[in-house]
């Protein structure tokens, strides 16, 4: 296991956990399971780490409370009040069992624009600074009596990634119900067997991903785990998947090392970190082999590249580029909007003047506002 969850090693540490780890399949909170993993984060904390808590389970916890079916998933208006009722509950559950060591619990909520909007993240940034920087533990979690399913992360898994880069943690431990990433379905295979470390993603490790929470009760499985740790290596973030059914998970993670460590593959800048875990995505546009290669190589995509265009995005939306067989290779932000796009398709960049009647930008995206998938 990587030292990088090492509280020496790691200055920042997020720790996202599950809804079937805080409450129990009749709605009643872990309380004993819980003061052991507040005990873990206060001797981190004692040593020196910053953490962060990503906490499911307001809705179940509401939905039990309101006496919904479902757990107050069988239809939004359910799913919200039963987030505003549990969310309040479950804060100050967090805030009273961190207070016996002496910690102060800060809540932050947060909706899935607050972090695509790029002033709007800076400001969820300059905020998590400040109250790590005072000792403060955010108990973080989406707004869920706010969002739709148009303008929601989904699951706590990417907003915990993406919580991650807007720290510039180190660290993403996901505690779930399961004990990390298997070469095949465990349910299934009796021969199943853990995969301890990664440190390349590809489609063989994208193969192994079995969606659902044996729980009922959370809303991600193994797959949209590997796209959180997607976003997290974009940023240089090292991730963990880890059981966390029995006590104590975060000194059990130091002392037996099982689960699957993600490493990261590369460091981008903040910027282009913010870039690769966008979900609201305006457009795409399709290249030729000649633009992928470039683009692979660190080069702007030029107009000549260009071969389709889909979309109806604005100059500044955020696209993705795509190759003709639909391969994702970059995402970045566009210089023209998507009608002007469309008219400088294959054109070399003498005579977009002439078609588009005004001086061009230098790149249909420039390499310095793209970053690599």
């Amino acid at each position: 296991m990587k030292t990088v969850f090492d509280p020496a090693n790691c200055k920042r540490l997020v720790v996202k956990v599950g809804s079937s780890l805080l409450i129990e399949s009749d709605g009643k909170v872990r309380h004993e399971w819980m003061k052991t993993l507040v005990a873990d984060i206060a001797g981190r904390i004692e040593q020196g780490q910053q953490v962060i808590i990503v906490s499911s389970g307001a809705t179940a916890l509401g939905a039990k409370r309101m006496g919904l079916p479902g757990g107050g998933r069988e239809n939004l208006s359910d799913a919200q009040a039963a987030a505003a009722v549990g969310q309040i509950a479950l804060s100050g559950l967090w805030a009273k069992l961190l207070g016996e060591y002496g910690l102060t619990a800060a809540q932050l909520l947060v909706t899935l624009d607050a972090l695509e909007d790029r002033r709007r993240y800076l400001n969820v940034t300059a905020t998590l600074d400040k109250l790590l920087e005072a000792g403060i533990v955010p108990v973080m979690n989406e707004n869920d009596s706010l969002v739709t399913s148009e303008i929601r992360f989904g699951d706590n898994d990417r907003l915990a990634a993406r919580i991650g880069q807007s720290a510039n943690a180190e660290g993403v431990i996901l505690l779930s119900d399961v004990d990390g990433l298997y070469d095949k379905n465990p349910g299934k295979h009796d021969d199943a067997e853990i995969v301890s470390e990664v440190r390349e993603m590809d489609d063989d490790i994208r193969a192994m991903a079995d969606d659902g929470s044996s729980s009922g009760i959370g809303t991600g499985g193994m797959s949209s785990k590997l796209v959180a740790v997607e976003i997290a290596s974009i940023a240089g973030i090292d991730l963990a998947i880890m059981s966390g059914l029995r006590d104590h998970p975060l000194r059990r993670l130091e002392e037996e090392g099982r689960g699957t460590v993600f490493y990261a593959e590369r460091s981008e800048s903040k910027h282009k970190s913010w870039l690769g875990g966008l979900q609201h995505i305006h457009g795409q546009i399709y290249v030729d082999e000649g633009a992928r290669s470039a683009i692979k190589k660190g080069g702007s995509l030029l107009a000549a590249g260009l071969i389709k265009v889909r979309g109806n995005f604005e100059r500044g939306d955020v696209v993705d580029i795509k190759t003709r067989d639909e391969q994702l290779i970059a995402r970045g932000l566009i210089e023209y909007d998507a009608l002007d796009t469309a008219r400088i398709i294959g054109h070399h960049s003498s005579e977009l003047q002439a078609i588009l009647g005004y001086s061009p930008r230098s790149a249909v995206v420039h390499r310095d506002r793209m970053v690599i998938l």
